[in-house]
Order: structure tokens, then sequence, then C-alpha cells
């Protein structure tokens, strides 16, 4: 055990003071000398502390041994319930545990938090001591105070091999807590994709709600754990479901501006359309934030989902699953020439009503034009704002495979700029490296 601070001794004479810093050092020779002078081998410190829980907590088997022979309380318990046998799992040490099983220390005992040696033993991943308390037949069931069983414990500490034992030994997996979490929320809790795996594994379920109404991938969401999303996507978990905000874990994304985590939910079709309490989508959440690129990402996935409605081929067949889909800003080099075409039709040519008015033309909603204008900046904001949207609209053309000299041409002639598209049509046939069809982004 670690040195203890000088307040721990308080409440002891001198020489049983001198007995616990013997025994918390395992040195036998002065514990003898000291018990031959009679003191009081059950002194307790002003926490419930003996000498006792010193030895079996630091792992001196000597010093145990030695005040087991002179028939000390085997069970006492500290202030906090602690007894020598708790402190031995709770430290790991496996020795010990047994000499104080042999020498008749009750198993079945808890502390003032409900915890018995299981827990302990997992929650600080010592697999010896859990082996032998697994052997021994403990109530594996068995709640502390908060309703974790050993099982939650293991999981909490992100001990893979404790937390594959206890399943291999009968652990509930979907156990739950007062708070109505299971295993698999506190894996989601501490990030952990090998402990999820394995509670996935064994049959843990991932659309458990929990007292807020948020499931695992809520969890795992808020707190930014990317592969433990997409592990949590492969096994199914409900995407759309709404926790008591009524918020969605694209809701979450959007409000935390984690991009990344939003472009994996994005990839597999959620639901746009819901609404939080306050009857916001997760576009109106991201663009209340200021998430600027967040916003863009969900404008262009709605267009995609609302194209893919009209297309027989939703996706590229070489790629069902969407995994090369993004909807994030894109730097490839052989796009970057048109994106610069784009930025000087919106910053030197488009009036400032105008971009709204291709917007619309190219089917962007209210809500889309609503999103984008609402980063406002200044006078000259319509720049920005022309700008995001026509990259939004190339985004869609890419993954329609179009031309985009076309479709731009058409949209400007479409909202009355048919000299705007004439100009941009003859500098692009002058220009060899420009475009003539997107590839899929």
């Amino acid at each position: 055990m670690e040195e203890p601070p000088a307040w721990e001794n308080d409440g002891l004479l001198p020489l049983e003071r001198q007995l616990h810093e013997a025994a918390r050092r395992n040195n036998v020779g002065r514990m003898k000398e000291l018990i031959e002078r009679k003191v009081n081998i059950r002194a307790r410190n002003h926490v419930g502390r003996v000498a006792l829980h010193w030895a079996a907590g630091a792992g001196h088997e000597q010093a145990v041994r030695l005040l087991l022979e002179h028939e000390v309380a085997v069970d006492d318990e500290d202030a906090f319930g602690m007894n020598s046998l708790l402190l031995s799992a709770w430290f790991g040490h496996l020795q010990i545990l047994q000499i104080l099983v042999n020498s008749g220390a009750k198993i079945h005992c808890k502390n003032k938090e409900g915890n018995t040696a299981l827990h302990l033993a997992a929650s600080r991943g010592h697999l010896t001591v859990l082996q032998r308390l697994v052997d021994i037949r403990l109530d594996l069931e068995e709640q502390n105070v908060e309703g974790l069983t050993a099982l939650h414990a293991a999981v909490e500490g992100s001990h893979p091999d404790c937390v594959q034992l206890l399943l291999e030994a009968g652990s509930s997996v979907n156990a739950l807590t007062q708070k109505k979490q299971s295993c698999l929320h506190y894996a989601a809790l501490g990030g952990s994709e090998d402990v999820a795996r394995a509670l996935i594994h064994a049959g843990g379920h991932t659309n458990i709600a929990d007292h807020q109404g948020a499931s695992p991938m809520h969890l795992a969401v808020r707190h930014n754990f990317p592969a433990l999303v997409q592990l949590l996507i492969d096994a199914g978990s409900d995407l759309d479901a709404t926790d008591n905000r009524q918020q969605t874990p694209l809701h979450l994304a959007a409000e935390h501006a984690w991009q990344d985590i939003a472009e994996m939910l994005l990839v597999t079709g959620v639901n746009l359309n819901l609404r939080d309490k306050q009857g916001k989508t997760a576009l109106a959440v991201a663009a209340r934030s200021n998430h600027i690129s967040l916003v863009d990402m969900i404008i262009k996935a709605d267009r995609l989902y609302k194209w893919e409605k009209d297309h027989v081929l939703c996706r590229d067949p070489r790629d069902p699953s969407g995994k090369n889909l993004t909807f994030k800003q894109d730097h490839r080099q052989e796009t970057q020439q048109f994106h610069s075409v784009l930025w000087r039709l919106a910053s030197r040519h488009l009036r400032p009503q105008e971009w709204k008015k291709l917007a619309y033309c190219w089917e962007f909603t209210e809500a889309h034009v609503h999103a984008i204008e609402q980063q406002w900046t200044g006078i000259k904001s319509y720049q920005e704002h022309g700008h995001r949207m026509l990259l939004i609209w190339l985004h869609g053309v890419a993954i329609a495979g179009e031309n985009p000299n076309k479709a731009l041409f058409e949209g400007l002639v479409a909202i009355g700029r048919r000299d705007l598209a004439e100009s941009i049509r003859k500098k692009a046939n002058a220009d060899p490296g420009t475009p003539r069809r997107c590839t899929a982004m």
C-alpha cells in the first residue's frame, strides 16, 4: 500500500503507531518486539484501520501470518467497510487472499459501497485474483449500491481479460444498474473498443436506453470515440434513436462538431428530419453552433439522399457500402482548378441574392439556404455563402457523374445570367485543364 499521510496514524498510541508502520513495511522483527511488549494488535487509527489491514493491503505474507498467529480478528472492517480480504482483492494479492480464506475470512462480504471482492478485483484488473474468486463461486450478479455487477466494474476499468473471464463464467451481459445502464453503456463511456466488441459478441444489446434515454451509441458519440461508433454501427445500433432531449446521435455530433463521427452517421443514411425538444434538426443544431463545415456536410448528405430516391443506382456498384463516400471538403488536386472558378464566380461576379437563386434552381431547400446564411460575417457574407453553396452543389454533381461546366452554364442561364455563363464557358473551352466531368468524391 502507498505511504500513508501523517493523519492516518491519528488516534494511535506511540507503540500502536509503530506496529502499524512495521506491518505496512513488513518489518516482522519489530512487530514481534512490539507484540512481546503487549501492544494492542487490534488498535485502530481514526478511520478504523488495524495493522492487519496494512499488511494485507501491502501484500506482506510474513506480517499477515504473524498477526494471524496472534489471533487478530480476520474480518475487522475499517470506516469504509474494507476488511483485509477486500483489501487483498483491491490490491491484487492472491496469496494473501488465500491465506485469509484459509484462516476463516468471510468470502461473502461487502464494503460500504456494496462492493464485493469480485467487484474490487475486477475494477482493478487483477485477473489471477478474479479467477480464484470465480472458482470459489461468488455470486456474479451481486450488485453494489449503484447497481453495478463485477462485470460492470471490469468494463468500467477497461480490463478486456477480466471482462472475458466474467463473460465465460456466466455473468449477465445485459444486467442494468440503478441508472439503467448496461455494461455496453460503460464500455461506451470508457471508449474501449475491445471491451465493447467482447460484450456485443456475448449478446450485449446495443439499443438499451439508460435513465436519460441514452443508448450506448449516444454515449460513444458524446464522448467522441469514432472507432467505437463504427463498431456500434456495424453491430446494428438504431442510429435514429432519441434520448430524453429527443436528440439523435447525429444531433450530438452536430452539437459538438465531431466531423469524423458525423460522417460515419451520414454515410449510413440517417433520418435528417428528426427534431429535438427545441424543434431543431441536426442541421439547425450545427448552424446554431456555427459549425460551418458540419453544416455543409449535412446539406450534402441531405441532397444525396434525395438524389438516391430518384435513381436506381444509389451508390457506386464498386462501393455498395458507401465507405469511400465522403461529405468533407474536397482537397484533391484534380478538382482545385474548378474550385478556383467557383470561388471567382462567388466573390466577383454573383450579385448579393443570385447565389440563392442558383441554390433554389438546383433544388436546395429553404432549410439549406437558411443554414448557410446563418453564418453572417458582414455585408459581404453573401460571397462566402455563395462559395459554400457552389461547393455543396459540386459535390452532388460529382456523385451524379455530371459535367460541371454544362450544369453551371445551365444554372446561370436559368437565373438570367447568360452573359456570365458564356464568359465562363469561353474560359473553360480555352483551358484544356478544366474538367468536363466530375468524379465521385
